[in-house]
């Protein structure tokens, strides 16, 4: 599994609105720090919405949506505009970049202090009543004062939403952008953790995280990762170790252990050495569990059918059994 491949809509999706040339593939590559959306100075680059999987920290994994101009021409500009505003319906996060260098008087004095096409979208926005914010791109362009006094007009007609001045060129107001980001973010605490239900604070986690070939160089995959975090969150002790070091590591921790876990492909291996009596499962398992599929994963196995979260033993019980079963996604 690369650091990209959890599932779609598990992702914070971010979505990119503003007029042609406002510079948004160049914020989103500017945010994740890489060149994830393509830059140029011709208008309409953009002319589908483009979707990228990333992550952006402390939010975790994001998806990133480039959508085309709010001001493109003629009726296949029309059509993208369109495609543009569908993306409406799975946006968590909506960010409207604005070309602050190019903004009119008459813009700015106007009720939000933007373009009609701007406003539309807005208002688009807020009926669907998601977060956004406000980005004033290409800051460096203008004097320190020219930008405070468009900044603060653009503030003053949009009560409390996040107003942030960047520039992609300088990396100026970037800290701000990522900040407003995770304040609008979706409260993650409100789903259900991966393991909060099975742990309780000090109890004592194994991890055994095979490392050979097929492992990713200098890293763990991402169900490893969250595990750990999880873990984390919970309060309780994460221990990694290998297979060869999985009885030695047992031993150490002699009636510490309160759960596990392992990766598919080593599991089999990994049951003959975990003792009946401490729960076993796989990443896999976990996160088929957490995401509410696992009952149709392992379709047959008895043990399912007393299957209730928060049981530990069961669970075990359930993914022993369930140990020649294949499961896909790791």
């Amino acid at each position: 599994m690369s650091l990209t491949a959890t599932p779609n809509g598990d992702r914070v999706q971010i979505a990119i609105f503003g007029r042609r040339n406002a510079g948004k593939s160049s914020v989103i590559n500017a945010v994740t720090g890489q060149q994830l959306a393509i830059v140029s100075d011709v208008k309409g680059t953009t002319t589908d919405p483009v979707y990228k999987a990333m992550e952006i920290l402390p939010i975790g994994p994001c998806m990133f949506i480039d959508t085309p101009g709010l001001d493109d021409e003629g009726a296949l500009g029309r059509m993208r505009v369109e495609k543009a505003i569908e993306v409406l319906n799975r946006t968590d996060i909506a960010m409207l970049v604005l070309d602050v260098s190019r903004l009119t008087k008459q813009e700015l004095e106007s009720g939000r202090g933007m373009g009609a096409e701007e406003e539309q979208i807005l208002a688009m926005i807020e009926e669907k009543k998601l977060p956004y914010v406000i980005v004033l791109n290409q800051a460096d362009k203008l004097s320190g004062e020219e930008l405070t006094h468009r900044r603060q007009c653009i503030m003053a007609k949009n009560g409390t939403v996040p107003v942030c001045a960047v520039s992609t060129v300088q990396n100026m107001g970037l800290d701000a952008l990522k900040d407003a980001l995770v304040m609008l973010a979706p409260d993650t605490d409100l789903k259900l953790h991966i393991l909060g239900d099975l742990v309780e604070k000090d109890d004592v986690v194994l991890l055994v995280v095979p490392v050979d070939s097929a492992a990713p160089k200098g890293r763990l995959i991402m169900p490893q990762q969250q595990v750990i975090r999880d873990l984390l969150d919970n309060q309780a002790v994460s221990v990694v170790t290998q297979v060869p070091s999985l009885a030695m590591t047992l031993d150490l921790l002699k009636g510490r252990v309160r759960m596990v876990i392992t990766d598919s492909q080593a599991f089999g291996e990994v049951s003959r050495i975990v003792p009946q009596d401490i729960p076993l499962t796989s990443f896999s398992i976990l996160f088929a569990r957490h995401k509410g599929n696992l009952q149709a994963l392992v379709e047959g196995v008895t043990a399912v059918d007393r299957l209730k979260d928060g049981d530990r033993v069961l669970i075990a019980e359930a993914v022993r059994t369930a140990a020649s079963v294949t499961i896909s996604g790791q």
